[in-house]
C-alpha cells in the first residue's frame, strides 16, 4: 500500500463527463449527478483503510451537502483483480451497508480516474454550479484512523462555501490515501 497526497486544487478546471454503471443497475453521467449548487466527485474504494476510517463521515457530510444543493457521486476505479474487496459485488454490499445517499459507480476501464487525474482513495473534487473545480482537499484530519469527532470538517465547510458563493477556499489541505490500483 502506497500513501499519496493529492495535488493543489486547479481552480476553474471543468468537470469531465462520464457514463459508467452504478451499483443500482443504472448508468450515470455527470449531468445525472449534478446538484443545483455544485457536485462533489469522490474517488473511493472498499478496501482502503483511509476510506474505511471515514466512511460514516462521508455519508454524513454528503447527506448534509445535498440539503444545500450540492450532490455527490462516488467512483471506484481500482483494479479488483488486485484487491477482491473492491469487486462490483462488494461495492453493492458497501453501498447498502452504509446506505449511500449518492450513486456509487464502477470505473472499470479507469478512464474516468485518469481523466480527472485522481491519484488516491479518497480523492475529492468539489465543483460549483458551473462545474468548475473549487476544492481538492481532505475530508478532515483523519488518516488511517478517524480523527476525533470535534475536528474541523474541511470538505463540508469548503463545499458549503462553494454552495453559498460559487468559490472554494484558497487554502486547502491535500487529501491523503492509498494509491489507485492501476491496471497493468
Amino acid at each position: 500500500m502506497v500513501s499519496l497526497e493529492t495535488p493543489v486544487c486547479d481552480f476553474g478546471q471543468p468537470a469531465i463527463d462520464f457514463d459508467i454503471p452504478g451499483v443500482d443497475g443504472k448508468r450515470w453521467t455527470l449531468q445525472d449527478c449534478r446538484g443545483s449548487k455544485g457536485l462533489l466527485v469522490m474517488f473511493i474504494c472498499n478496501h482502503c483503510p483511509y476510506v474505511k476510517a471515514v466512511m460514516d463521515r462521508i455519508v454524513r457530510d454528503t447527506r448534509e451537502l445535498k440539503s444545500l444543493g450540492v450532490n455527490s457521486v462516488a467512483i471506484m476505479s481500482n483494479d479488483p483483480t488486485e484487491y477482491a474487496e473492491d469487486s462490483f459485488e462488494n461495492m453493492v454490499q458497501v453501498a447498502e451497508t452504509f446506505q449511500f445517499p449518492f450513486p456509487y459507480l464502477y470505473d472499470e476501464t479507469q478512464a474516468v480516474a485518469r481523466a480527472y487525474g485522481a491519484i488516491c482513495t479518497p480523492d475529492f473534487f468539489g465543483f460549483n454550479a458551473d462545474q468548475q473545480l473549487q476544492y481538492r482537499g481532505r475530508l478532515d484530519e483523519s488518516r488511517k484512523q478517524a480523527a476525533p469527532t470535534d475536528v474541523r470538517r474541511d470538505l463540508f465547510e469548503a463545499m458549503k462555501q462553494v454552495a453559498e458563493t460559487g468559490n472554494g477556499p484558497e487554502q486547502q489541505i491535500p487529501s491523503m490515501g492509498c494509491s489507485i490500483k492501476w491496471r497493468e
